[in-house]
């Protein structure tokens, strides 16, 4: 192939009634196992670079990629006077803290919806997995409905630098049993938006569907669908005092260089300042140069470190344990770590660890969409949940955590010995040293 990348369209027959039992295979010249390198164009800054042309280098000449130094890149001198310098709102009582120096802390337990009120499972039997479109207005606005702090979504650059919100790298359509597959970075933003539901009456979009982990193509199927959209739109039309946690999304088969990231971080960054305003704002990401490139590029807003904490094995060994993930944040100065539910539970004794080095820390994962697990969280001193069950998740953390003023007079009658003690679960220090011995063990199995 001339491009030395994934070439489109492609076809793929055997449509069978909603689910199409066929698996996309790149081309054999593009090794998934291994890390690819994306060339950066001449001048990624520019407005008007295409992206359509990037190089794959084979693995081999990968330990000769330039490292990014973050030191080597300059500051984005763009940041408005009013920009909000603290993660307040009507929905938090106090500021967060974003002096280095000094630990930084959230006012409460906090919890995120996932890519709105949840991540979309289309194979699952649970009607909530599939209720809304992920990552979509009405998903974001819907959350907003209940006490949650966050939605969390994944935000990827069209290749004329337009930010949209969209989770998987490339995006499926079926054209007469075909299965047509582009990456979204790829797409210009007319093209992007013309997939799946569209804003103007009676016009119809391609016809979205999704590749599943196991290799299937499904229909994109769910109760309440809505159209794609961009940044810029989930800041003008959802709830202003609703925090958004921007997860930067780039491939985890890619390598990409400095200048590239630069480029997508600054079309993010200029939407943001353009349009936070008071909105509670953390940024996110897998890709560890990017984490440490948009800490770099602005100090307005806390950034993240994303892990799964070695469930999976990368190239880029920065991403595999909780202990790199501390020195991630330690040598970049981010402020907290999202980590996959289990790694935690599998090493309790890293909280500790990442509290003492004045970190936050954040989960995502299934299990978080269990009450019980979330209230042992809480009590392990983690900060707050991303999780996709927002009604029910919410519910249990207002009636477990959070003390309501009914509660606070009850409390106060106990003091006095004029009640008997709620049934709320309360542990020693004894009984949550043994929990946390156990879950381990239970998290194996």
């Amino acid at each position: 192939m001339s491009r030395g990348f994934l070439e489109y369209p492609r076809g793929y027959n055997n449509a069978q009634s909603g689910i199409f039992d066929v698996e996309i295979h790149p081309p054999s010249s593009r090794s998934r196992s291994s890390p690819q390198i994306y060339k950066p164009l001449s001048n990624p800054l520019s407005s008007h670079s295409n992206l359509q042309n990037p190089i794959f280098f084979s693995s081999s000449v990968i330990m000769a990629l330039k490292a990014v130094h973050v030191s080597d890149v300059p500051n984005l001198d763009h940041v408005p006077e009013n920009a909000s310098l603290s993660l307040c709102s009507t929905r938090f009582s106090k500021g967060v803290e974003l002096n280095r120096e000094a630990a930084f802390k959230t006012p409460k337990f906090l919890v995120f919806g996932h890519r709105g009120s949840g991540m979309n499972i289309l194979q699952s039997t649970d009607r909530r997995m599939k209720a809304i479109k992920e990552n979509s207005i009405m998903s974001f606005n819907s959350a907003a409905k209940h006490p949650i702090d966050f939605i969390e979504f994944d935000v990827q650059v069209t290749k004329d630098d337009c930010p949209v919100i969209f989770h998987d790298d490339f995006i499926l359509s079926v054209d007469n049993g075909i299965i047509f597959e582009k990456r979204v970075t790829e797409l210009s933003l007319s093209e992007f938006l013309c997939y799946g539901p569209q804003k103007e009456a009676g016009k119809s979009g391609k016809s979205l569907v999704r590749k599943t982990k196991d290799g299937k193509i499904v229909e994109w199927n769910v109760e309440k669908d809505d159209s794609l959209c961009t940044l810029q739109d989930a800041f003008q039309q959802v709830e202003p005092s609703l925090g958004f946690n921007i997860e930067l999304k780039f491939d985890n088969h890619i390598v990409y260089q400095q200048d590239y990231l630069i480029r997508v971080l600054q079309a993010i960054l200029q939407v943001v300042f353009e349009h936070g305003k008071d909105r509670p704002i953390i940024f996110s990401s897998f890709q560890p140069d990017a984490a440490l490139l948009v800490r770099k590029l602005q100090s307005t807003y806390p950034v993240y470190f994303l892990t799964d904490g070695g469930a999976e094995i990368f190239y880029d060994v920065r991403r595999n344990s909780l202990q790199e993930a501390i020195k991630v944040c330690l040598e970049g100065g981010l402020q907290g770590i999202v980590s996959e539910v289990k790694a935690v539970f599998r090493n309790p004794g890293a909280v500790s660890k990442i509290k003492d080095a004045k970190l936050s820390l954040i989960t995502y994962g299934k299990l978080n969409n269990v009450s019980e697990a979330v209230y042992i969280q809480h009590l392990m001193g983690i900060d707050g949940v991303i999780v996709d069950l927002v009604q029910e998740i919410t519910a249990a953390v207002s009636d477990l955590i959070r003390p309501s003023k009914v509660e606070e007079a009850e409390s106060l009658a106990e003091e006095h010995g004029e009640m008997e003690e709620k049934s709320k679960p309360k542990f020693s220090e004894r009984e949550l040293s043994f929990l946390l011995k156990l879950i381990p063990e239970l998290i194996q199995h």
